[in-house]
């Protein structure tokens, strides 16, 4: 079983979320108060199913008791109705614009964070790739050496075998 990844986690120098911590505070895109909360709620319920059936059911409602009923709150044309609507977009419009503007500035925060950390593996890629490439300079020159090594060993053994031999006995 895996469990969610606590604060102390994200603190930690290799936490994957690591590049993402400058921009933490975009995370709630009203705020983290009260205010910004519902805001969050009410905006994200629009343009669900049930907001739009719940808004269906309550205008057909509205319009239905003000063609039959006897007690007509706001006959036709409903223009109490149209009040509501307006007044709905009046507050809705700004709420989703806002939710809008703050997602882009997340998505922007997250393809930062994203550029960052793959500038971050490129430069660990590249600095691993010139370790490796001055190990094996140092194996070659190592060769080179035991090669040269091994050439007067080569040399040192036929001379003192040729002493031997032509040594009297």
């Amino acid at each position: 079983m895996t469990l969610p990844p606590t604060t102390e986690d994200h603190l930690r120098e290799d936490h994957y979320r690591r590049f993402l911590k400058p921009y933490e505070h975009l995370a709630r895109p009203f705020g983290a108060d009260g205010f910004g909360r519902r805001a969050e709620g009410f905006a994200r319920f629009f343009g669900t199913p049930t907001f739009l059936v719940g808004q269906t059911v309550l205008v057909a409602c509205w319009i239905a008791v003000n063609v039959m009923a006897v007690f007509r709150w706001d006959p036709y044309p409903f223009i109490l109705l149209n009040l509501m609507f307006s007044l709905q977009a009046a507050y809705a419009a700004p709420l989703i614009l806002l939710a809008q503007t703050r997602q882009a500035d997340r998505d922007k925060a997250q393809a930062d964070a994203d550029a960052h950390h793959r500038e971050t593996v490129a430069a660990t890629t590249l600095k691993g790739q010139q370790t490796a490439q001055e190990s094996i300079e140092l194996l070659r020159r190592l060769i080179d050496e035991n090669t040269r090594l091994t050439q007067q060993v080569e040399g040192l053994t036929e001379q003192i075998h040729g002493k031997l031999v032509a040594a009297p006995g």
